[in-house]
């Protein structure tokens, strides 16, 4: 018998096998659109991360309404993936496809403001306490949009990011550390330079090395989660932001917070909840309510030397901003979301949701002895496969298992529980009910007992 994870190997794989053949035998119409898609869409999806999942192959959504969806088979599911994060307030809020519909007769998109726009700002000043602020159509752009406003302020090339860190698709964030070097990403598509000539990497939670590479002057901004949540869950420890946001002050590095997944922890994300004082801003994925759209703000120092740099540049495109930035569909959508979905309330409702979920899962780890732990940042809940949680991107990486990961997740989804598929990311939002997490604890629960 061989043991992973303090779980019965060989009985996992056989598991898997059963999951899967009951997959393929309840989804004939999703099998048909996979077999209709591989002739036109590369991979045979719409985005190649779509075969990440845990199915045979792709499970095709028909509708999806506040926390549960309907495949093209027409099983009904629970949905705590939640578009990995995108949908984090619910599929299709009421507020905001009103709001949708009704900007729909009124136009899609112009290049000029909306009164709506307006509102915005003054709401993303008041709840995350950043005086300005600029539009992009993702976390991505926002993120690379507000790297360069950081170069351009500091007269610096460099940017620091953290071990493991995920900032989407921007090109300076894939350095990873081998062998506590850093070194251009491996499976990075086209890539033609060395990113490590102007990005720096080291590991989260460490302040002696974040010092040893910020105190040669070089550093434009240190882009960073306050919590990392794509390798897996690393919360900070006691003190590391307090004393991180000292070291940046001192050698003049602006401090770029992304919140795009741990605006889980409340309306005002990590920032407001624990304090932080950012120079620069980012939240993305679920602030229009799953509308494309993303929001970056600015400090009012970071903003004075921002407009300093982009009056004293030679005329011409900044590199900065996209045709479709601040439209007017999205511009309606993030008003609604932010005045009546992303509320004080609805987010504690999912508090509630959230520790009742982290204590079922604990439950079930503690009763069948697994080496495992959950970790939690609000609304947003994850089991990991190690006794003790990691403190860094290097820990979090080792404990990974794709493999264990997917017979799960199958698992799960077969029992009408989807879960997000990359790690074992859990999101309530607020219409998932008691009902439903007691459902996926019990799940979980027979999960366990068959591999055990």
């Amino acid at each position: 018998m061989t043991i992973r994870h303090g779980i019965n190997w060989d009985q996992a794989q056989a598991l898997y096998q059963t999951e899967r053949d009951t997959f393929i035998s309840r989804m004939p119409r999703s099998r048909e659109l996979s077999a209709q898609a591989a002739g036109h869409l590369l991979f045979g999806v719409p985005l190649h991360w779509m075969n990440d999942w845990s199915t045979p192959f792709s499970l095709y959504v028909a509708a999806a309404q506040g926390a549960r969806f309907t495949d093209a088979d027409g099983h009904d599911y629970v949905d705590f993936c939640l578009g990995d994060t995108g949908a984090m307030f619910g599929h299709s809020p009421k507020p905001v496809a009103e709001a949708i519909a009704r900007q729909a007769q009124r136009g899609y998109t112009a290049m000029l403001p909306s009164e709506d726009g307006v509102w915005v700002a003054q709401e993303l000043a008041r709840r995350f306490g950043l005086p300005y602020w600029q539009f992009a159509l993702s976390a991505s752009d926002a993120n690379r949009f507000a790297i360069r406003w950081a170069r351009a302020i500091t007269g610096r090339s460099k940017v620091l990011i953290f071990n493991g860190c995920y900032h989407g698709t921007v090109d300076d964030v894939f350095v990873d550390l081998v062998d506590g070097q850093p070194q251009t990403r491996d499976s990075l598509l086209g890539q033609v330079y060395d990113i490590t000539q102007h990005t720096r990497s080291v590991e989260f939670n460490d302040l002696a090395a974040l010092e040893a590479v910020l105190q040669d002057g070089e550093v434009a901004c240190l882009l960073a989660e306050p919590a990392m949540t794509n390798i897996g869950m690393v919360l900070p420890q006691p003190g590391f932001w307090q004393a991180a946001q000292a070291l940046c002050q001192r050698y003049g590095t602006l401090l770029l917070i992304d919140e795009t997944h741990t605006i889980s922890s409340g309306p005002g994300g990590y920032t407001r909840a624990h304090g932080l004082q950012p120079d620069l801003f980012v939240v993305g994925k679920p602030v229009a309510g799953g509308v494309p759209c993303a929001v970056y703000g600015f400090s009012e120092q970071t903003a004075r030397r921002a407009e300093e740099a982009k009056r004293t540049a030679p005329p011409g495109h900044s590199g900065i901003g996209t045709t479709l930035t601040a439209n007017l569909l999205a511009m309606a959508a993030m008003r609604a979301n932010l005045a009546e979905v992303m509320t004080d309330s609805a987010y504690q409702y999912m508090f509630g949701l959230a520790e009742r979920l982290a204590a079922g899962l604990r439950g079930v780890i503690a009763q069948h002895q697994l080496p495992w732990c959950v970790t939690q940042i609000g609304a947003r809940t994850e089991f990991q496969f190690t006794a003790v949680p990691p403190v860094n991107g290097s820990e979090a990486d080792k404990i990974l298992d794709s493999e264990l990961e997917h017979i799960v997740h199958l698992f799960l989804l077969n029992r009408g529980l989807l879960i997000t598929p990359f790690h074992n990311m859990i999101l309530v939002c607020p219409d998932t009910t008691a009902a439903d997490v007691d459902r996926l604890v019990a799940a979980f629960g027979d999960f366990v007992r068959q591999v055990r």
